[in-house]
């Protein structure tokens, strides 16, 4: 049995929910999104409540009802709360900043970076050392935020470069005489 899959998913106020086959659309304030699930699992929608069950027994079948119960539950959260990474900014001289869809970053290359913005993600420089990247789809996020921090990775000697926000680097020792 799955633990993740038996919990129904709640939806909040000013959500809606409608499945047709296997796809399941989610409609919120930030957006509406959609999952279509494998037939391995029957979405069903009851009130205010989305529940996933497994059609029989196969180990297939059972893998499916937790990440199908999961995905839902993350399309919920991103149309109602959305999903938010930090980057920081570490380095003499290394700066980020927005000009309209287009995001400048100052990394010590000879050049500066422009990163294009893509549709449906919201990014914000409070400071010219952060970066908050937003949006309503958790995959996207991430990997905006990926190939951000992938221009210059933090390096372990004087940890300079981009690195999410609480991520710990370890710190190696430098040269011995």
């Amino acid at each position: 049995m799955s633990r993740i899959g038996k919990k129904p998913v709640e939806l909040p106020g000013g959500v809606s929910a409608s499945v047709s086959g296997q796809t399941i659309e989610v409609k919120g304030p930030k957006g509406t999104r959609s999952f279509r699930a494998t037939d391995d699992v029957t979405i069903t929608v009851d009130d205010n409540v989305v529940t996933i069950k497994p059609r029989g027994t196969s180990k297939r079948a059972r893998q499916q009802w937790g990440m199908s119960r999961t995905q839902v539950a993350n399309l919920v959260q991103g149309v109602t709360e959305g999903f938010k990474k930090e980057l920081e900014i570490n380095g003499v001289g290394y700066r980020a900043q927005l000009q309209g869809k287009t995001l400048k970053l100052s990394l010590g290359y000879s050049h500066d970076v422009n990163f294009e913005v893509p549709e449906g993600i919201t990014i914000t420089v409070p400071k010219p050392t952060e970066i908050i990247v937003e949006g309503n789809d958790q995959q996207v996020v991430g990997q905006v935020a990926a190939n951000i921090r992938a221009w210059r990775k933090p390096e372990p000697y004087k940890g300079k470069g981009i690195r999410y926000k609480g991520e710990y680097i370890f710190m190696k020792a430098g040269k011995k005489k």
